[in-house]
């Protein structure tokens, strides 16, 4: 797991874990695959099939405040399985011009499933106990300017309403943006919205995606309190998203 700072405010820059790039990304202990020719049949097919075929209306809003470059945390709301396609729908590459990194359960990552993860960008972590190599890997992710998506309530909730976000996206993201000055990460919160809440055959979806925090504005002491009032504002953001 993330170190934890002591109750001393030290200077930021004595609380990193993840140093640096390049002593990462010689022999990473995790790494996804981005398949060109799945992502180039994906796109199409979710964005002119799959989606309009199963859903009666897919309204999407906000799309002015994603980022078109340098490091992002998409930051959705989870409601359903259906949510990894919609985020990709909502902000991916036909959107920003950018693919998505995908940080999903361990669990996800079996069989026919993990094969179409892992060459879609998505890479297991163990929400209870995430190893060092895992989260230096998201590190790394956001270091080399990509986007990364975390479903920061670490878990489906189909009750339509927004659970208390897990600390450990806003301590990666401190831990990414103290590694290297100037990173400039921003965390983009979304929320998904079915009707009726649990989808299913023509059912409705908004994706609604709220301007973005900057996490150099958070950046300033231990990590740890640092983090939480990130993470509280965060989860402001996507309950005024409604």
């Amino acid at each position: 797991m993330l170190t934890s700072p002591s109750s001393e405010v030290k200077p930021a820059c004595s609380e990193i874990a993840v140093s640096s790039p390049e002593s990462t990304l010689a022999k990473p202990a995790v790494s996804t695959y981005l398949s060109p020719w799945l992502l180039g049949v994906c796109y199409p097919l979710g964005y002119y099939g799959v989606l309009p075929f199963y859903f009666n209306h897919v309204e999407v809003t906000g799309q002015e405040y994603l980022p078109t470059n340098g490091p992002v945390i998409l930051a959705p709301t989870h409601r359903s399985r259906w949510d990894a396609i919609l985020v990709p729908y909502a902000a991916g590459r036909w959107v920003t011009g950018r693919d998505l990194r995908f940080m999903v359960s361990a669990n996800e990552i079996k069989g026919v499933q993990g094969w179409f993860i892992d060459r879609m960008g998505g890479f297991g972590v163990n929400p209870d106990h995430p190893t060092i190599a895992t989260l230096r890997y998201g590190v790394e992710v956001l270091q080399r300017g990509e986007t990364l998506v975390i479903f920061p309530e670490g878990g489906i909730f189909k009750d339509g309403q927004v659970h208390a976000l897990k600390p450990g996206m806003a301590r990666l993201a401190l831990q990414a943006e103290l590694s290297k000055p100037g990173l400039g990460i921003k965390i983009v919160p979304i929320t998904m919205r079915y009707n009726p809440l649990t989808p299913h055959w023509r059912s409705d979806v908004k994706v609604a995606i709220g301007s973005p925090l900057a996490v150099s504005d958070y950046a300033t002491g231990a990590i740890k309190p640092c983090a939480s009032r990130l993470t509280t504002d965060l989860e402001a953001a996507m309950q005024a998203l409604g």
